[in-house]
């Protein structure tokens, strides 16, 4: 059977949304979701599970550069395991995520977007190269 993934960067205030083809080859940004409560969060993150018929949660861990998990980190652990006692059916995975904000910010200057629509996209950008990330290196090691 074949099922998707779905790749989350977790901010404070939004959260990037990216999903995977049935392959687990492409990683596609889907949408910036703006946060609530953590029950409204697990309900709407459960429904996208099943509506993209996706097995698994990839959520962005932003260890620092020394490789150590700090506040931010610990925040985003937290709730990742939120979503893990809310969500039993799927799996949550941790992947890192050291400079894809970076990344998607380079890559949308590189791209011409404008400084405005930048900001608006910038999450879900972010969130497919986390979960791209999360492709490749399951498929080399394949």
């Amino acid at each position: 059977m074949l099922v998707r993934k779905i790749g989350l960067d977790i901010g404070d205030v939004r959260i990037g949304v990216a999903v995977s083809d049935f392959s687990g080859i492409i990683a596609t940004p889907r949408e910036t979701y703006a946060r609530r409560t953590d029950e409204a969060d697990a309900a709407f993150f459960g429904e996208l599970a099943k509506k993209e018929q996706a097995d698994e949660i990839i959520v962005g861990l932003p260890v620092n550069m020394d490789g150590s998990l700090g506040a931010r980190a610990v925040l985003v652990k937290a709730y990742g395991e939120m979503l893990s006692r809310a969500l039993p059916d799927i799996a949550i995975s941790y992947m890192d995520e050291r400079l894809t904000t970076v990344q998607a910010e380079r890559a949308l200057i590189a791209s011409d977007v404008r400084r405005g629509r930048r900001k608006e996209i910038i999450d879900k950008v972010a969130a497919g190269l986390i979960l791209q990330t999360y492709l490749d290196k399951k498929n080399r090691a394949r």
